[in-house]
C-alpha cells in the first residue's frame, strides 16, 4: 500500500472515492463513481442486484484494484493492493458469511490470527477480559457465555461477534454487507442497535442493504448505485422509500431533494 500527499488542515471525509471505474472484460461494473463517507456516521449503500455494490466494497476492501479513479483515506490517495492493506488502514469488511469458525468459541473467534501470548502460550485470561469488555461496550448482552461455540449462536449473535472482532482489530471503517439478511425481527433489531452503537463510539459504518426499513432506521447518509453509476448521494432526510426505489430501478427521481451532483447525473 502506498500513501501519497501531505496532511490537510480541514478534516476531510474518512473515505472518498473519485471517478472509480472497474470493468471485467466487456462488462463495466463501476463507471466514474464518486462517494464520500464521513467519519463516525452510517452511510447506507443501496442498489438493485447488479448495480455494483459488491464490486465497490470489494474494491474498497483491497480485493480488486480499480481500473481508474482513486481512493482517498483522510484526504490522502491510497493504493490498496490486498485486504491486508485495507486492514492496515483500519478498514474491516463483514461479508454475509461472516468468516467465523463454527468449531471455535466466541473468544477464539474474536482473537483469531491475533492471539496474545504469555510465556509461549495463549494468554487466555487477557483474551477473556478483552473479549468480555468489548462485547459489553457494544451492549451485546444476549450471549450465554463468551466460551460458547459460535455454532450455537443465533444469526444476530453471530453478527455481534463479527462486529466485536472488527472492533478488537481497531477498525475505523466497518463495511457491513447485508447484515440483516435472513434474520428475524428481534435479531434484526439487535444488529441495528449494534450499528447505532458503533457510530456512537466513533466508528464509521458503510452499510450495504436491500432492506430500506433498516436503511432509514440507522443511516445518516444514503448513496444509490444504478447499473454501476452513483445516481444519488445525500443525507437520509433528503430521501424517502419511494425516492430510493426510483433511483434503484430507473436511475432517476423527480422527487429527490438531495445534492446538486445527483440532479446533474439525471440530465
Amino acid at each position: 500500500m502506498n500513501v501519497e500527499g501531505d496532511s490537510v488542515s480541514n478534516e476531510p471525509p474518512l473515505v472518498q472515492l473519485r471517478g472509480l471505474t472497474k470493468s471485467f472484460g466487456a462488462v463495466r461494473a463501476l463507471t466514474q463513481v464518486d462517494l464520500e463517507v464521513p467519519a463516525s456516521q452510517v452511510t447506507a449503500l443501496a442498489g438493485d442486484n447488479g448495480a455494483g455494490k459488491s464490486v465497490l466494497i470489494k474494491t474498497l476492501s483491497g480485493l480488486w484494484a480499480p481500473d481508474s479513479g482513486e481512493i482517498l483515506w483522510q484526504g490522502h490517495p491510497v493504493h490498496l493492493h490486498s485486504p491486508k492493506d485495507a486492514e492496515h488502514l483500519g478498514i474491516t469488511t463483514i461479508y454475509q458469511d461472516l468468516a467465523l469458525c463454527d468449531n471455535l468459541d466466541i473468544v477464539q473467534n474474536m482473537f483469531l490470527g491475533h492471539e496474545p501470548l504469555r510465556l509461549g502460550a495463549l494468554d487466555e485470561p487477557t483474551m477473556e477480559i478483552a473479549a468480555r469488555k468489548t462485547l459489553a461496550d457494544l451492549k451485546v448482552t444476549t450471549v450465554r457465555s463468551i466460551r460458547q461455540p459460535v455454532a450455537s449462536l443465533s444469526g444476530g449473535q453471530r453478527q455481534s461477534v463479527a462486529v466485536a472482532k472488527a472492533v478488537m482489530s481497531k477498525a475505523r471503517l466497518v463495511i457491513m454487507d447485508e447484515p440483516t439478511a435472513a434474520l428475524g425481527v428481534a435479531q434484526t433489531g439487535m444488529v441495528l442497535d449494534l450499528i447505532k452503537t458503533l457510530s456512537d463510539q466513533g466508528v464509521t459504518v458503510l452499510l450495504v442493504s436491500h432492506n430500506l426499513n433498516d436503511v432509514f432506521e440507522v443511516a445518516d447518509r444514503i448513496a444509490v448505485l444504478h447499473l454501476g453509476r452513483m445516481v444519488a448521494v445525500g443525507p437520509a432526510s433528503s430521501f424517502d422509500t419511494q425516492v430510493v426505489v426510483d433511483f434503484m430501478t430507473t436511475g432517476r427521481s423527480t422527487r429527490f431533494s438531495g445534492d446538486e451532483r445527483a440532479a446533474d447525473l439525471q440530465n
